[in-house]
């Protein structure tokens, strides 16, 4: 007779897998779901919801009252995200290496200071920086005298030419903190042995990091990139603390999440609309989940590619 018996189906994974994948499923997944299915009504007169097809989509991209609000806080988006990508990666991943090396004093607490803004409430910074920058009442204009440079301020909040990048350098300000962190504990786990190893060779402190330890820590840059993706078009509250609903002036700071709001739960004499907003909602996804794409399909290979 043979001993053999079917292996039992381990039914103690379900329950420890069970409660996370049912909060996941009742928070996330039907939400986005349920989401994605409303952009496809549209809401009568009565209140009633019918079956549009893409109507709200073909309105939103093509018709002259909504696209131009679209496109516009579209392209502020990107450059929000740009601006992060270009001012607070580079910073955080200078700082990062800076904060690694072990001959700098103190370096436990320049690291616990720099990544402390990004714990506060974004309300707070958005508050405090606009008194800061207040031609009224901030302390910025007499700062910027007594450094010789009073010539150069500007009520940089209130100019459509400037309201946004100074909103998104605030933004910098708060999470630099989050790249250099990433980024640092990636450097520290670069084995000694190779830095060493390129000292003995008679590399200097620069060609040590951009030939040993900048290769190490490309994916890790990859993923910082991408969070930083995610989170500026996902971005919020920032812009609501400081410039309302209205994402002024003239809708100059205006982004899809602030755009989403609006159009959602309505402001001022705009009424909302529940399918509108699922509509602006889901293309915000849709953005967010072709930028992911490629960096899957595109950066993390060539990536993989690299370290072979």
């Amino acid at each position: 007779m043979s001993d053999y018996q079917p292996r039992q189906f381990p039914w103690h994974i379900l329950v420890f897998l069970g409660p996370g994948l049912l909060i996941y499923l009742t928070f996330s997944v039907y939400p986005l779901l349920d989401t994605l299915w409303l952009g496809f009504f549209q809401e009568t007169e009565g209140g009633q919801r019918v079956f549009a097809g893409l109507d709200n989509y073909r309105t939103l991209l093509l018709d002259a009252v909504w696209s131009e609000p679209f496109w516009n806080a579209l392209w502020n988006n990107t450059k929000f995200f740009l601006i992060h990508m270009l001012v607070q990666n580079p910073i955080g991943l200078f700082l990062a290496a800076l904060l690694s090396s072990p001959k700098l004093r103190l370096r436990n607490t320049y690291r616990t200071l720099i990544f402390m803004p990004t714990m506060l409430s974004v309300v707070i910074i958005g508050f405090v920086w606009q008194l800061l920058l207040s031609p009224i009442w901030g302390i910025s204009e007499e700062f910027m005298y007594s450094i010789g440079l009073g010539q150069y301020f500007d009520a940089w909040l209130g100019k459509e030419s400037s309201a946004l990048i100074t909103l998104a350098l605030i933004s910098v300000w708060q999470f630099v903190g989050i790249p250099m962190m990433l980024i640092y504990a990636a450097m520290l786990s670069i084995p000694d042995d190779l830095i060493d190893a390129s000292v003995v060779d008679g590399s200097n402190a620069w060609q040590t990091f951009w030939n040993i330890k900048l290769p190490l820590i490309l994916p890790t840059i990859a993923m910082v990139s991408i969070l930083t993706f995610v989170a500026n078009f996902n971005a919020f509250e920032l812009i609501y603390a400081v410039k309302g609903a209205l994402a002024g002036p003239n809708f100059s700071t205006d982004i899809m999440g602030t755009l989403f709001y609006r159009t959602f739960f309505g402001f001022q004499l705009q009424s909302g609309s529940t399918t509108m907003g699922a509509a602006v909602a889901t293309l915000m996804f849709l953005v967010i989940l072709v930028g992911v794409m490629l960096y899957l399909f595109v950066i993390q290979r060539r990536l993989k590619r690299f370290q072979l």
